[in-house]
């Protein structure tokens, strides 16, 4: 999202618990929560991170699951493609009217028991997608009381924008839950109800009498349960590291392409997403940037916003899209999860993995911003020798002013708080920690363990 002070769809998230924390109740299962490894409980022991990613990404693991038309493929990306569709099926896109006729399979994910009962659940995925197909990830959870979740659309996806119009889904609800855009949220976590468990649906769409297919390498879903607080324990310094990443800002794109959410005023994800996928050596060809105008500088910022843009939302914000467009490089891969604490950062960086992070604040709770913002998404590259942040944060009036230091304890609190006050002093959400994480499809044994540390596999 942008820096300015736009309303987030994810506000809406807060609204049941911020009348809560107003009259000094906190959910019970918040109370005794830590997010910061590390740290130890009364006992000595570390807690459970309230963190759990699952994702299926081996050729035993799209074995596992339940194929109507799907196959599983072999290979150093194993993944799952159309064989024989299980049928047809019209679908209505509601973004240009159009009806089409497409074939169609499906895989459906064993059940995940999820480790942390989840107030919030984010699906990602990675794939390609050439034209003529496109993609649906879907979820259907069962909650802490038994009962189970409608099958939840997460995602309508192509990596292009021809056939359909990539999208989320609005309007879904049980009364118990609610998709927020790209988000699953229980909605009063205060009652204590949570998800237990969840499988994934997928569904693969082609041109009908073609052999065309997408092929999915990785399916995954984040849960997390993750304390209402307004400010978080601090965390020590653990490393003094900086990554050179590309950097570029979304402000010299102002009123570029504003059908793409107003212009690169609100392009600090898809902006990001860029900076880091070029660190792993993603290149866009004269091709493909063919269609922006030459005269714009960084014409693979705009490339980046039109193929992360959501149609509903209407917006270039929607994480799993973000993760998705990245995966479109060869040899990436894209996941969205959340961390627990800057030592969870720590560790990533110094395997050489940057981190794009989503935060919310005012101008005056980040020294050195100069500007608030109900949502907005930089880029961690590394850590000074006094434990600062290094950022590249695309909020930036040129590329070379894309680098920023800001203050450990700031950045932290911004990043990983559930609860904030705004300019009005209203109670409204803050991301609890979300971040974007690319990486090589076959990391390194150090990358390896170091993703495996925070919870990604």
């Amino acid at each position: 999202m942008s820096r300015a002070q736009q309303p987030s769809r994810r506000t809406v998230l807060a609204v049941a618990v911020a009348a809560a924390v107003a009259g000094g109740a906190v959910p019970a299962a918040a109370s005794t929560r830590t997010s910061v490894i590390g740290e130890t409980d009364d006992t000595g022991q570390e807690p459970a991170r309230p963190i759990d990613y699952c994702a299926w990404t081996t050729y035993r693991d799209w074995r596992c699951g339940t194929a109507e038309g799907v196959r599983a493929v072999a290979g150093l990306r194993p993944g799952v493609e159309i064989g024989a569709a299980a049928g047809r099926t019209d679908y209505t896109d509601p973004h240009t009217g159009t009806t089409a006729t497409w074939e169609y399979a499906t895989w459906t994910s064993p059940v995940h028991q999820l480790t942390v009962p989840a107030t919030e659940a984010i699906a990602s995925w990675n794939a390609h997608t050439p034209a003529g197909t496109w993609l649906q990830v879907e979820l259907r959870g069962t909650y802490s009381d038994g009962t189970d979740t409608p099958w939840y659309v997460m995602g309508r996806w192509a990596a292009g924008d021809e056939d359909i119009r990539r999208t989320s889904v609005d309007g879904q609800s049980d009364g118990k839950s609610t998709i927020w855009t790209d988000t699953f949220a229980i909605d009063d976590a205060g009652t204590g109800l949570r998800l237990t468990s969840y499988r994934l649906r997928l569904t693969l769409y082609r041109t009908p009498g073609t052999h065309l297919t997408p092929t999915v390498w990785r399916l995954g879903a984040m849960g997390s349960d993750i304390p209402d607080r307004f400010t978080v324990p601090a965390s020590a310094p653990g490393l003094a590291q900086e990554l050179a990443v590309p950097r570029y800002s979304q402000e010299i794109h102002k009123g570029q392409y504003p059908q793409y959410d107003n212009g690169g005023e609100a392009w600090c994800s898809p902006t990001s997403s860029q900076m880091i996928i070029e660190y792993w050596g993603g290149r866009l060809t004269p091709e493909q940037l063919s269609w922006v105008d030459p005269s714009y500088a960084d014409p693979q910022v705009d490339h980046a916003a039109r193929f992360t843009y959501d149609y509903q939302y209407q917006g270039c914000g929607n994480w799993p899209f973000n993760a998705a467009y990245a995966a479109t490089f060869p040899d990436l891969q894209g996941v969205v999860t959340r961390l627990a604490s800057l030592t969870d950062l720590e560790t990533l960086i110094a395997a050489g993995i940057p981190a794009i992070t989503s935060q919310s604040f005012l101008k005056t709770e980040l020294t050195g911003a100069g500007y608030g913002t109900s949502g907005h998404l930089m880029t961690v590259i590394g850590f000074t020798a006094d434990g600062d942040v290094i950022a590249n944060d695309p909020a930036s009036p040129s590329d070379q002013a894309v680098r920023r230091v800001y203050l450990r304890r700031e950045f932290e609190n911004i990043w990983l708080r559930t609860k904030r006050y705004n300019s009005t002093g209203k109670v409204v959400s803050g991301t609890g920690g979300v971040c974007y994480l690319y990486f090589p499809a076959q990391p390194s044994p150090r990358q390896r363990k170091a993703l495996a540390a925070v919870g990604v596999r």
